[in-house]
């Protein structure tokens, strides 16, 4: 693969010039599939929106505090933040009239926040029209009621209390579209940020809602997925994708790539997988990947999940150094406003109801 590099500056508004390059293939790629890619990045306060349209790369950075886990629906994106759970509403048909106009396919724009306080939001899922949320703080799955901050669903039947102390670090959320089936752990531990001790080698998949262990013995895994009726998971302290055989906990490799890997969406044979660099912190250190530091890559890579071949990527070289999530939304050319539309230099829309105030009607 041939890499097409670029001048810095994907945000005309970010303090910090971020370069970024691509294979040659990766905007006819998108084009192909007919979507668009989405990519937060709590480190620089980013959502990311790639596209390819007549094979170049669009790109457009918007404004959020700290995203995290986002779910994509036809109807709704809701983002995970610092502080709350953005949802913004799909609005096709305004699409093609934001300017420049005839430019969108698509539009996501804002409409509201649920103040969830800091509860380290990681991975959602929309589940029969409802949005879970991975509540990482106080080790369990929720969801949202305008009444409260947040509302417990489950647990891991090892967490006896709910509490903010962060005890197995539950980060990662796979539904099947009907209901939450699966989470990741980083270890199943019941005491206050107990799973940081031995996170290496401690990382389980647990089956929801019984609790049971699927698969143990993963390096600090997130990103679990449903596709091809097959669970996928990244088994990110190795750098893979893998596939799990349910039925036996065995873990299978499909492939190693150079970056810590987290974020994880399908489309057609093509897994969008993200990844990053490490830190050298207590967080990152030990892990099986941290051998081969210089190496990282920060961006996304598009693997064939039927062969494990590496077929684009896409790389931030500088400004950047981790994502979180990865998410792939069936628009070419998708315009997103979000919070602060004047601060990203997106389009401003308003959407209102048909109605003459002036008539009562």
């Amino acid at each position: 693969m041939t890499a097409t590099p670029h001048d810095p500056s994907v945000s005309s508004n970010s303090a910090t010039a971020v370069r970024y390059e691509h294979s040659r293939d990766f905007p006819d790629l998108l084009s192909h599939l007919g979507v668009s890619v989405l990519v937060s990045t709590y480190q620089a306060g980013k959502i990311l929106v790639l596209g390819g349209h007549n094979g170049q790369l669009t790109i457009t950075v918007h404004n959020f505090e700290q995203p995290m886990g986002m779910a994509v629906s036809p109807r709704s994106l809701a983002i995970g933040t610092r502080r709350a759970v953005w949802q913004l509403t799909a609005a096709k048909e305004m699409a093609a009239r934001m300017e420049p106009a005839g430019t969108y396919d698509g539009a996501y724009l804002t409409r509201s926040a649920h103040f969830t306080g800091t509860i380290h939001c990681h991975d959602l899922a929309w589940c029969n029209g409802e949005l879970w949320v991975t509540n990482t703080l106080f080790s369990c799955l929720c969801t949202l009621n305008p009444e409260y901050n947040f509302v417990p669903r489950w647990r891991p039947p090892f967490i006896t209390q709910l509490a903010p102390e962060d005890r197995c670090h539950l980060n990662g959320l796979a539904g099947d579209g009907d209901k939450p089936r699966y989470v990741t752990v980083i270890a199943c531990t019941d005491t206050a940020a107990g799973w940081r001790a031995n996170k290496a080698t401690t990382g389980c998949i647990l089956e929801v809602p019984s609790g049971e262990v699927v698969a143990r013995d993963l390096c600090m895994p997130h990103s679990p997925r449903i596709h091809d009726n097959k669970l996928w998971v990244l088994d990110s302290g190795r750098g893979q994708l893998s596939q799990v055989e349910v039925a036996t906990g065995k873990l299978i490799p499909v492939a190693s790539v150079p970056g810590y890997t987290r974020g994880l969406a399908f489309r057609g044979p093509y897994a969008f997988v993200g990844l990053s660099r490490i830190r050298e912190t207590n967080v990152f250190g030990g892990l099986p990947i941290a051998e081969n530091l210089d190496s990282l890559i920060c961006g996304v890579g598009v693997i064939e999940w039927q062969t494990g071949r590496t077929v684009a990527t896409f790389m931030l070289r500088s400004g950047v150094d981790e994502i979180y999530d990865v998410q792939v939304a069936p628009m070419r050319r998708l315009a997103l406003s979000g919070p602060n539309p004047e601060v990203d230099g997106s389009p401003v829309a308003w959407i209102v109801p048909p109605t003459d105030l002036r008539s009562g009607q």
